[in-house]
């Protein structure tokens, strides 16, 4: 199971060598895969909507925002790796079950720049 959404935030990147050390902007694309080792009775592991609404959740606290001024961005980088790695924690404490996981988040940060965060 995957699902994409996106939000719009500002950052900047501290102790970089380089234009991205100022303040500037990205329209984020978000890919969170989910992966089931079981089916409920309706033939689901995991119904999309229940993916997307904890990803909207979490990404509107991020959304519109300058990433450097919240938690834990306010401590690291806000680079595209912390950033992912940041979504998949938060979103694995959330929907991880006995048989659904969260299995990697990709960050788009342009149309051709993109991570992947994963612990498997």
């Amino acid at each position: 199971m995957k699902i994409l959404l996106d939000f719009a935030a500002a950052h900047l990147l501290r102790d970089y060598e380089g234009v991205c050390n100022r303040l500037h902007g990205h329209n984020w694309k978000v890919e969170v895969q989910v992966t089931a080792t079981t089916l409920d009775s309706v033939g689901m592991g995991m119904d999309f909507k229940v993916i997307k609404d904890a990803t909207r959740e979490l990404i509107g606290k991020l959304d519109h925002r300058n990433l450097n001024d919240i938690p834990p961005f306010d401590k690291i980088n806000p680079t595209a790796e912390n950033i992912s790695a940041y979504l998949y924690k938060e979103l694995s404490e959330d929907l991880n079950n006995g048989d659904v996981k969260v299995s990697s988040i990709t960050l788009w940060e342009t149309d051709r720049a993109c991570v992947t965060y994963t612990e498997d």
